[in-house]
């Protein structure tokens, strides 16, 4: 990019690895505009049920190619830093010597671990108790270090020398890649279940139950700390800083504004994520205390996962014979729309069990309430209604204690383009949802941590659009949805009597 006289006009390159696709981004440091922008897809496998794979090469190919594009459509652009978003909780194990993988990527919504865990929820007395007291976290095969311990045996029973052996996840992958260290962010490192929350530190009592060497672990750098210079690849030249690393839903947190309490948002992507920053550590059951981002200090906050949300849309559109190339939420929107409501079905999606407030991997996937006389606009509706409520089981959570409130949700991701599905989550919620109006809100975010680590960054807030609530009584829908989530848990005797959070 040239100014007015034609000299170079230094830029910012977004990274934003997900679990569907990775995209680049470049990103005027002073203004937040958007630049240019390119995007590969990423594959995705389940070889077994429950389990969920990818490759990190074609990660990492994929980062490469998406950069190229991007780069290629500015090729006067000055690249003042890099900064990356990525994917949360999935595990890469690869060689230090050659960088290369020593298996699959085990990624996030990955339940291969759940017997390992409730093994070790069995034998550990109070392991359970230790694990959130020391991270926030729940013992759960969603968070890393079962996986990892997982990924370490696979390398070495494939013959890995244990000290060539490196483990991390997504950020530590591109950063490895990148620069050629061993680093990873502190935001990411507390969805391990093996960083200290007081601390910041990997805490070797963790280290030992879950069997993962500290020697395979990355170092643990603040967010915007600086992740070494890039070794230059593809288009990307050598020597370029990267200046911050961030998760995506917490990047997408910061890109929002959400810095303190009583602000909060959620992100709807492959799953949802709702966040919202907190003053002290602790969270009510089934909530998880994290770190949102560190800085000159340290910003915590409470945080509920839903493993499908994006995933269940797409899941649902398929089945009811979307063609492809079609978004899931905006194929299941055309039909939902053409019916009132649900016509009293509800679906349930735990394809691998249910995440917040529940976690309850026995869980299974259930459609309830379907008559003769259900079409397919009311399960497309049901789809849509799904995420909705799973977002407003983990708002009704986050606050259940009083100490916290999201007076207005901040939304972002992808199914935020549904105006019917943002219409049913503020009257879900029965508060406004203020929807962003860039679709990019987890790039952006670190790149605003990195433009402000260089001086720039005074940015206009994303004033997204406001939906407000229609005042429909949003109770008896929420009773059935509760019943719904009690059947797929195995509790339907009850489940007519008991709400969301006793379901």
């Amino acid at each position: 990019m040239k100014d007015g006289v034609g000299r170079r006009v230094g830029v910012l390159l977004a990274i934003d690895q997900g679990t569907t696709n990775t995209k680049a981004l470049l990103v005027d440091p002073e203004t937040g505009d958007l630049l240019a922008a390119a995007s590969r897809p990423v594959g995705i496998a389940f070889p077994a049920p429950g389990w969920v794979e990818q490759d990190a090469e074609q990660l990492w190919s994929a980062t490469l190619e998406a950069v190229d594009e991007c780069l290629g459509r500015r090729p006067d652009a000055w690249l003042l830093g890099v900064t990356v978003s990525n994917q949360r909780e999935s595990v890469v194990c690869w060689s230090r010597r050659t960088g290369r993988p020593l298996g699959p990527v085990l990624g996030w919504q990955d339940a291969r671990t759940a017997d390992r865990c409730a093994a070790l929820a069995e034998a550990r007395p109070g392991a359970g108790e230790l694990v959130r007291n020391r991270t926030g976290l729940s013992l759960d095969p969603m968070f890393s270090a079962p996986k990892m311990r997982a990924a370490l045996e696979t390398a070495t029973s494939g013959g890995a020398n244990p000290s060539d052996v490196a483990l991390g996840t997504v950020d530590a992958w591109l950063v490895r890649r990148l620069t050629g260290e061993h680093l990873t962010e502190v935001g990411n490192a507390s969805r391990t279940l093996l960083l200290d929350l007081a601390t910041l530190r990997w805490d070797p009592e963790l280290l030992d139950l879950f069997g993962v060497p500290a020697a395979t672990l990355p170092q643990v750098r603040a967010s915007a700390a600086g992740f070494g210079t890039t070794l230059g690849e593809g288009a990307l030249p050598p020597g370029v800083p990267v200046l911050a690393v961030l998760a995506d839903s917490h990047a997408a947190l910061y890109r929002h504004g959400c810095t303190e309490p009583g602000t909060g948002k959620a992100t709807y992507g492959t799953g949802s994520s709702v966040m919202t920053p907190t003053a002290t550590l602790g969270a009510p059951d089934g909530i998880a205390t994290t770190v949102a981002w560190q800085t000159d200090a340290v910003t915590y906050a409470r945080e509920g996962n839903i493993v499908a949300s994006g995933s269940a849309l797409d899941w649902m559109a398929a089945t009811l014979g979307a063609p492809a190339g079609v978004s899931g939420g905006a194929y299941l929107t055309a039909l939902a729309e053409k019916v009132d409501d649900a016509g009293g079905v509800s679906f349930v999606p735990a394809f691998s069990g249910l995440g917040a407030p529940y976690w309850d991997r026995s869980a299974s996937g259930v459609l309830t309430g379907v008559t003769g006389g259900t079409r397919r606009e009311h399960l497309a509706r049901a789809a849509l209604d799904a995420v909705a409520h799973q977002v407003a089981d983990v708002v009704e959570a986050i606050e259940a204690d009083g100490s916290a409130r999201i007076d207005v949700l901040r939304a972002d991701g992808g199914a935020t383009a549904s105006t019917l599905l943002m219409q049913r989550q503020a009257d879900l919620l029965a508060r406004p949802v203020r929807v962003a109006d860039s679709p990019e809100a987890s790039a952006l975010g670190a790149a605003l941590l990195g433009a402000r680590s260089i001086g720039a960054g005074a940015w206009a807030e994303d004033p997204g659009h406001l939906v407000e609530p229609s005042g429909t009584d949003a109770r008896p829908a929420r009773q059935a949805w509760a019943a719904a989530v009690a059947r797929s848990r195995g509790q339907a005797l009850r489940a007519e009597e008991l709400g969301p959070q006793e379901a």
